[in-house]
């Protein structure tokens, strides 16, 4: 099974980095999907099947939170997988979208951390345990 991935992050810089490193983690990937804030994304949910989300919280427009609230109110999409990250170093904001369903990695990570928590969100996939391919390791400077 491939996963429909949307990133979302106000920097075309860092999603292409999230891009590079989500291809490198070995997860089965199908479309890829780009938004520069939580409004744009809302728009791509609405004319796309997205399996997971990858999502910063500190953005203009809309914020990655205020797109998880409206991301768990709509009952299309209340189920989507979505993985928070960010810099952001809170540990009460972590905590309360870990409430609203969200996991959580802090930027930099590497591919592992990245497809861990994949797993962890999505609960893995019809693969060999090794994944869909082999990992590439690395640690990029977000």
């Amino acid at each position: 099974m491939a996963f429909n991935v949307l990133v979302v992050d106000d920097s075309a810089v860092m999603r292409a980095m999230i891009i590079k490193t989500l291809r490198l983690s070995g997860v089965p990937l199908g479309e890829i999907h780009e938004a520069a804030n939580g409004k744009e994304a809302l728009q791509v949910l609405d004319r796309h099947w997205i399996d997971l989300a990858l999502v910063d919280i500190n953005m203009p427009v809309m914020t990655g939170e205020e797109m998880l609230e409206q991301i768990r109110q709509n009952p299309e999409t209340a189920d989507l997988a979505v993985i928070v990250v960010s810099t952001e170093g809170s540990e009460a904001r972590i905590e309360q979208l870990r409430r609203q369903g969200a996991q959580f990695i802090h930027k930099p990570f590497t591919p592992e951390t990245l497809r861990e928590a994949i797993i962890n969100t999505i609960g893995g996939w019809d693969a060999p345990e090794t994944g869909s391919g082999p990992i590439q390791s690395g640690r990029f400077d977000f």
